[in-house]
């Protein structure tokens, strides 16, 4: 464990946990050992806010495949990197020998810079059948908030294509399933949180965000037990191939939600190309106002501007 800042880390060979002071607020599961069937991959879970409310969930029974907050494609060509049944078209959701894994390799850099956490690691993608289609490295900060009442992870992914053919991206709304194009950085809730208030920039609120543009979306609920509230969101980068993003989100029958690039569009993923997305996410604690969203959202805007990720490989 390292405690040169108000941050610290552990890593037990399988998953690094961020502590601010002394509650954990952050484990990322880098080498995930899940069922095939839910497409294994890492995921951050649990995330706890300052005043340690957890705001994510693993593996709910609904969709097992579900992992706190997670990378996850479910429409990468024919394959499947997201778990669980895949939507085809005309014949709804079907379980198919097609789900892929995201493999750890390597950590290539961990340690504390400047008050914030960084974690940068080798991964490769491979289809059920055993074809490598994806390097990748990625890299993870966190970042404690100045009002010491938020934190902010920044994610990125630069994902190169060695399949050696050209990969389409999309969704199951590509596929032909209605306003449906999850895919992408996916949050989802905890239990409590169904009916939660999802938000967007100005002023818009409810499910009729799905599907829309913007650069930013939030989602504030409420915790049973304690009755506090607690937000969670998420920015897109400017430099994104597809900023502003269309966003997947839902408060009913249960929270989530997510920048959705290829919600609508299929992307074509060149053979040897390589493709970076990155993102901020603020897990801030107690409700949140408009204002206070803008606020949140400009300085992770800030933050995506001026803090690096990565370390090379």
């Amino acid at each position: 464990m390292n405690n040169s800042t108000a941050l610290s880390w552990r890593d037990d060979n399988r998953s690094v946990t961020i502590s601010l002071g002394d509650l954990e607020i952050a484990t990322y599961t880098y080498d995930a050992t899940d069922e095939q069937r839910e497409s294994p991959r890492p995921f951050f879970h649990p995330l706890r806010t300052t005043a340690g409310e957890i705001v994510s969930i693993y593996r709910p029974w609904d969709h097992v495949w579900h992992k706190g907050i997670a990378w996850s494609l479910p429409h990468f060509g024919d394959d499947n990197f997201w778990g669980g049944p895949s939507y085809r078209r005309g014949q709804d959701y079907k379980w198919l020998p097609n789900n892929g894994s995201m493999r750890h390799e390597r950590v290539v850099d961990a340690g504390l810079d400047g008050g914030t956490f960084r974690f940068t690691h080798a991964l490769s993608w491979w289809t059920e059948d055993g074809k490598k289609v994806v390097d990748e490295i990625r890299g993870i900060r966190i970042i404690p908030g100045q009002d010491g009442n938020s934190w902010t992870l920044v994610f990125e992914t630069d994902m190169t294509n060695v399949s050696g053919r050209d990969i389409q991206i999309g969704s199951p709304t590509t596929e032909g399933r209605e306003n449906a194009g999850y895919g992408g950085l996916f949050w989802r809730g905890p239990r409590e949180f169904a009916g939660g208030r999802i938000a967007g920039p100005g002023g818009a609120t409810g499910e009729a965000l799905r599907g829309t543009r913007g650069p930013w979306l939030a989602f504030v609920g409420q915790h049973d037990d304690s009755c506090r509230f607690s937000t969670v969101l998420i920015a897109d980068d400017a430099a994104n191939a597809q900023h502003p993003p269309e966003w997947f989100a839902r408060s009913e029958p249960f929270a989530c939600f997510g920048p959705a690039p290829f919600f609508s569009e299929e992307v074509t993923f060149a053979d040897g190309a390589t493709m970076v997305n990155r993102y901020a996410v603020v897990i801030a604690d107690g409700d949140s106002n408009q204002d206070r969203l803008v606020n949140l959202a400009a300085d992770a805007a800030d933050v995506l501007r001026h803090q690096p990720v990565k370390a090379t490989a």
